[in-house]
Order: structure tokens, then sequence, then C-alpha cells
């Protein structure tokens, strides 16, 4: 986050005399204190600043690096997966292409009848049957997928970036994102390294803000 140089003065007026009131940064600056009201919720929202009621403005301590890492941090998968693209275990596999192809994904979510997850497709795992000499109409994609538990899967309550170490780590393109029930993983959303990407992305953008 950039920040005025107001902003800059109030933070080193802080990190000398905090704790300290806003009243008495507004007098060090010569400012009133409802000129400063605006710049100081900034600040304390950021994270640069912490303020307790009755004794004044703390400073945190930390970088603008080091706010944005705990932002990071805090990011829910929750609030950034999309909807999950998936395909019936008795579909078979040129369905499976028809469907990548629509959908404009690299990897599809198979699942039973009652939406539970018991397989992941991927674009390799597609153009390897279909460099063989198999009717596609005929070969079912539960021959071809990849089975739990070998799987890779997220909750919504994840850690964006737990999820992500889960990609990198497993160089896969895409999580389901599931919830346990009686029957087992249903699948309810996709995690995919875009989602990852625009999350990030948009949280830097709103830190220059």
């Amino acid at each position: 986050m950039d920040l005025s140089e107001r902003q800059e003065l109030i933070v080193d007026i802080v990190k000398e005399r905090g704790p300290i009131t806003g009243e008495n940064i507004a007098d060090e600056l010569n400012l009133t204190r409802a000129t400063l009201r605006p710049d100081l919720a900034i600040l304390t929202m950021a994270g640069f600043l912490d303020a307790r009621p009755r004794v004044g403005y703390f400073y945190t301590g930390k970088t603008g690096s080091e706010l944005l890492t705990d932002k990071i941090k805090k990011l829910s998968v929750r609030d950034h997966y999309s909807v999950p693209v998936v395909v019936n275990d008795q579909a078979h596999a040129y369905d499976a292409i028809t469907t990548m192809f629509l959908e404009d994904v690299g990897t599809l979510f198979v699942v039973d009848q009652h939406g539970i997850l018991v397989g992941v497709l991927s674009r390799k795992d597609l153009l390897r049957t279909s460099m063989g000499q198999q009717d596609l109409t005929e070969v079912p994609v539960h021959i071809i997928m990849t089975r739990l538990p070998k799987i890779k899967v997220c909750q919504k309550d994840d850690l964006l970036l737990d999820a992500s170490i889960k990609l990198i780590e497993n160089q896969i393109d895409a999580l389901p994102v599931v919830q346990e029930n009686e029957r087992g993983l249903e699948v309810i959303g996709r995690l995919t390294k875009t989602n990852i990407t625009k999350a990030f992305v948009g949280l830097v953008n709103q830190d220059r803000i």
C-alpha cells in the first residue's frame, strides 16, 4: 500500500511518541482531528497502526509487505472457488472431451449419481486415451480417471494459501472443493490456479488503493 505524505508523517509520529491520541497527532501536524480522521482510519484498517480506547494509537511495527503477507494468510477457499464442472462416472470419454471443450476447463470431476466424488479427469488422461485405437464413445471415464485416495481435495474453510501449496506440490491445475456427508465427499465447487491468481492479484490491487 502506497501511503500519502501525510500518512507517512502520522506513522512517524506514532512510531516516536506512541501511544498517542488522535488529538495530539493533529496538534503535531497543525490540523484538526476531523481532517485526520480518514487517514487514521486507513492506517488502522491497513494494519500500520493499532488503536485502543482512551489510550491512543500504537505503531504495529509491520512493513507493507508483512501486512500483505498477513492478509494472504487469512484468505479462505470459500470466497474464491467457482462452480464445479463434473461428469457422471457412467459417461464415456467422448462425452468428457465434449464437456471439457464446451466448459473451457482443463480438469473434470467425476461423480456418481449422488454427486459424490469418485475420480478426476485431466486433459492428459483424455489425450492419452484419444491417441489409442479405442472408440472414445465406448470407453467409460471410470476406466481412465484418477481415483480416490490419490485425488487431492480441499474444503471451503481451508486457507487459500494451503490449497495453493497443494496445487503446486502435486503439479495439478484444479482441486475439487468438497464437503463430507454420509455418502462420501460431495463436490460443491472447484478451485483452480486462475481462481487463486485472481484472488492474489485482487488483494495486491486493493492494497495499492
